[in-house]
């Protein structure tokens, strides 16, 4: 599984970005897709994710009511759209795939795009 995520970019506070997550190769397994981040000097996080097949989803708390998570099953592709953008945001964000559950557990995930930078100026 190949995973090319796009989207980041430098925005103020309160902005809006959507970052985009393609995968491609063989993606019939994938039960999963989700966002981490990582912030400099920081652990890599859970941000959200959501089932490929159910469209259930779970967020991180602080991102809930700010950020939505959604598939497109066509195109094999899930946005993460961010409003309310906080300076605490910034942070280098990352797709991965999952072939179990809904899970906020990095190690769970299998395959991970590059990462794109996200950086919220106060």
């Amino acid at each position: 599984v190949q995973l090319q995520a796009s989207g980041g970019g430098l925005v103020q506070a309160g902005d809006s970005l959507r970052l985009s997550c393609a995968a491609s190769g063989r993606t019939e397994n994938i039960l999963t897709r989700g966002w981490f981040r990582q912030a400099p000097g920081k652990a890599r996080e859970f941000v959200a994710a959501i089932g490929w097949r159910s469209g259930s989803t779970y967020y991180k708390d602080s991102v809930k009511g700010r950020f939505t998570i959604s598939r497109d099953s066509a195109k094999n592709t899930v946005t993460l759209q961010m409003n309310s953008l906080k300076p605490e945001d910034t942070a280098v964000y990352y797709c991965a795939t999952s072939d179990r559950k809904l899970s906020s557990v990095s190690g769970n995930y299998d395959y991970w795009g590059q990462g794109t930078l996200v950086t919220v100026s106060s």
